[in-house]
């Protein structure tokens, strides 16, 4: 069956886009889907649905202030979206300007600091290059002159409580464009009563790069081409895992993200390699999942890679019934919506 980008397509009334987090970050709603069923929960309902000996898996990467205003040397305006700081002195971006800079334009950023745009780089060449012109360290910059880089389909601009809330409670690596966001709806109270009935936590590091907004532009979902991420399995993570599976528990990946990065570091017999790497995995109906067993994560975007990664994971037909069911039950969609819990389908499956 050759899957086309219409097959990922689904109606979603505009009104359903989340603009703001529900006042607490455990209060969305949450859709387990398991089968070819869902059920209506509450997020707060998570620790029910886990036992002892399960193993959450959170990706604690942080956003970064990656969002520039500025000026070309030859007066136009330029808005800047970090995708990834190399080093200390360059750095790759999405550049949104009436007319695209060439090599060796300068750009006057947040009129603070002058960049150099020294050529083009990624898949198909749509990040810029930049490397500072003066003396300065990126990642100062980023955090003393950047704006925090809400997604394109939240209206308003940044405001003091996305400063808190677009941002995990344990989020400590720095390199994040964008928030893993299913780890939104977790807060200290849940992560401590999930340790204390005994469900495992780990980390993973795979920082989001504005890559992950970019959209399907072939016709045949086999034709295209992900945006690489860089990411990271600790030894730690590689043996709580392991030690998961011989006691029979269940490994839960908390968001894509985590997904990518422990299936991108999966051997076929479910081990890890660790340490860093690049991934440009594209997960579709199809893949055989090697290491996760259940996936907490939020609802996303028509046509997206990610909406084809869930329907790889729990199914075709269940995903488009729960997205059906979701849109008729009003759930909250993307960033700052609700949640879904899903079961991995398959003959391996330990589905509930």
């Amino acid at each position: 069956m050759s899957l086309t980008v219409d097959d990922f397509d689904f109606p979603l009334p505009p009104e359903l886009i989340a603009q703001h987090p529900a006042p607490e970050r455990t209060g969305s709603r949450l859709l387990h889907v398991a089968g070819n069923g869902h059920v209506d929960r509450r997020f707060a309902d998570l620790p029910s649905l886990l036992r002892a000996g399960d193993l959450l898996v959170f990706n604690d990467t942080k956003v970064i202030k990656a969002r520039f205003f500025g000026v070309k040397d030859t007066g136009g305006q330029v808005e800047i979206m970090l995708e990834r700081i190399v080093d200390a002195t360059h750095a790759l971006c999405q550049i949104r300007a009436s007319k695209a800079p060439k090599p060796g334009c300068r750009l006057r950023l947040a009129d603070a600091f002058t960049v150099c745009m020294s050529g083009r780089a990624g898949a198909d060449g749509d990040f810029f290059l930049l490397e500072l012109v003066e003396p300065g360290n990126f990642w100062e910059l980023a955090e003393q002159y950047g704006k925090l880089p809400l997604p394109p389909y939240i209206e308003h601009p940044a405001e003091g409580a996305d400063e808190t809330r677009y941002q995990t409670v344990y989020a400590r690596e720095p390199g994040a464009v964008a928030a893993p966001t299913a780890g939104l709806h977790f807060d200290q109270a849940m992560l401590e009563t999930l340790r204390a009935q005994g469900v495992g936590t780990t980390f993973v590091t795979l920082h989001v790069g504005a890559g992950t907004y970019r959209p399907v532009r072939v016709e045949k979902i086999a034709e295209h081409r992900m945006h690489s991420e860089r990411y990271e399995i600790p030894e730690a993570t590689a043996a709580a895992i392991a030690a998961t599976r011989a006691a029979g528990g269940r490994v839960v990946a908390v968001g894509t993200t985590s997904l990518r990065a422990l299936e991108s570091a999966g051997n076929p017999d479910g081990t890890l390699r660790t340490g860093t790497a690049e991934t440009d995995i594209f997960i579709t109906p199809g893949y055989r999942f090697r290491v996760v067993d259940r996936l907490i994560t939020n609802f996303h975007l028509p046509k997206s890679t990610l909406l084809m990664l869930v329907s790889a994971f729990a199914g075709y037909d269940a995903i488009r019934a729960a997205y059906a069911h979701a849109v008729a039950e009003r759930y909250r969609f993307f960033s700052y919506g609700d949640a879904m819990l899903l079961e991995r389908t398959g003959p391996d499956s330990d589905a509930i």
